[in-house]
């Protein structure tokens, strides 16, 4: 469900990033009520953190993480590392690497797609993180 949600987001009419797309679409569907300056926070994370580096999907994810799982502080508890560490392993283990040059090279798709799937996998694997963390989406719209 995360994941369609995501593709509803990520659209030229839109125009996020990737993180953008992840952090909107579970601020839609897990009622999150998220600050326009929250939302806005993700936007420098998108592109590889604009570098080509760490797909910007997987970063708006651990924005997304932190803010869900998070009371205080992240060093509380190893909670929050072992659950990013778990993203990690899981969208390396979907798309073999989280290298948003590499992940561009072999997935993206011309305009409107470009990174569409890259996006809809990462806020699956998000999805089924929160689930196991026993978050469900609360969204009720259509697409």
């Amino acid at each position: 469900m995360l994941g369609e949600i995501a593709a509803s987001y990520y659209t030229p009419e839109k125009d996020l990033n990737c993180a953008e797309t992840i952090v909107y679409a579970a601020n839609e569907a897990y009622q999150l009520n998220l600050s326009k300056e929250t939302l806005h926070a993700s936007a420098g994370f998108g592109g590889g953190m604009a570098m080509e580096e760490t797909c910007g999907a997987l970063t708006g994810a651990i924005l997304v993480l932190g803010i869900m799982l998070v009371q205080d502080r992240a060093h509380e508890n190893d909670k929050m590392k072992e659950i990013v560490a778990d993203l990690f392993r899981r969208y390396e283990e979907r798309k073999g690497t989280s290298n948003c040059k590499i992940l561009k090279e072999q997935f993206r798709e011309e305009d409107p797609i470009k990174c569409r799937g890259i996006v809809m996998d990462a806020a699956e694997v998000l999805e089924e993180l929160l689930s196991k963390e026993g978050f469900t989406v609360q969204y009720k719209g259509t697409f």
